[in-house]
C-alpha cells in the first residue's frame, strides 16, 4: 500500500490488515497500561484520525478518502487478527519475594509464591529470568551487598532445584542501594528485604 500514515502517538499496538483485492483496514488496540493512542491516516484525497478503541478505519487505496472510523466488536477484531494475537509475546512478569530481618530466609508468605513463578516460566517457556537481591538499610553497606547476593542465590537455588537451567537465570544484587521504600539509615523496612524475580 502507498498511503501515508502519520503517527500522532505511538503508545499503542497497531493492527493492520489487507492486501491485493481485499479491503485495507486499521484497528487500534490498547497498550498494556490500557491507553489508546491516536493515528492519522493520509491519502492523496484527504486524511482521517483514528483515536478510539473499538473502531476500525477502512482505506480503499491511495487515491481514495480514508473512511470515517466505524464500530467493530471485540469478537470481530479478535477473529480478524486471530493468528497475529496468538504469536504476540507475553509481557514480562515480576514477583517480589520477601525475607526475614538480617537473614536469607524467605518469609512463609513468599515461599508460597514459588509455584506461581514456576508457572510463569512454563507459560512463557522463558529462558530469561532475572533474580535481583535487595536489603533494607540496617547494617553496613558492605554487609548488605553480600546479604542481597545471598538472598538472590537462595532464590536461584530454589528455582534450580525445580529443573530451571542455570544458564537461563541471571543473578544481580544491589544491597541497600535500590530500596522499594526510601528510609533513613538503620531503618528496618520489611518491603526492602526482597528479591525480585523477573520472568521474560
Amino acid at each position: 500500500m502507498n498511503w501515508k500514515i502519520v503517527f500522532v502517538l505511538l503508545s499503542f499496538p497497531l493492527l493492520v490488515s489487507g492486501c491485493g483485492s481485499k479491503e485495507n483496514f486499521i484497528i487500534l488496540s490498547p497498550a498494556s497500561e490500557g491507553l489508546v493512542g491516536a493515528l492519522e491516516v493520509e491519502t492523496e484525497k484527504g486524511s482521517a484520525i483514528l483515536d478510539e478503541e473499538g473502531k476500525v478505519m477502512y482505506i480503499a487505496g491511495l487515491t481514495s478518502f480514508p473512511a470515517e472510523p466505524t464500530e467493530i466488536s471485540t469478537a470481530e477484531s479478535q477473529e480478524l487478527f486471530r493468528d497475529v494475537l496468538q504469536v504476540h509475546p507475553l509481557m514480562p512478569q515480576s514477583f517480589l519475594l520477601y525475607f526475614q530481618h538480617s537473614s536469607d530466609a524467605l518469609t512463609e508468605k513468599s515461599q508460597k509464591l514459588i509455584p506461581a513463578i514456576l508457572e510463569a516460566v512454563k507459560k512463557r517457556q522463558s529462558r530469561d529470568i532475572a533474580i535481583i537481591g535487595h536489603t533494607d538499610r540496617t547494617g553496613g553497606e558492605g554487609y548488605n551487598r553480600i546479604l542481597s547476593m545471598e538472598r538472590a542465590q537462595v532464590v536461584y537455588d530454589i528455582l534450580r532445584g525445580q529443573n530451571i537451567k542455570g544458564e537461563e537465570m541471571t543473578i544481580l544484587y544491589h544491597g541497600e542501594a535500590n530500596p522499594l521504600v526510601h528510609t533513613a539509615d538503620d531503618v528496618a523496612e520489611p518491603r526492602n528485604r526482597r528479591v525480585e524475580v523477573m520472568v521474560r
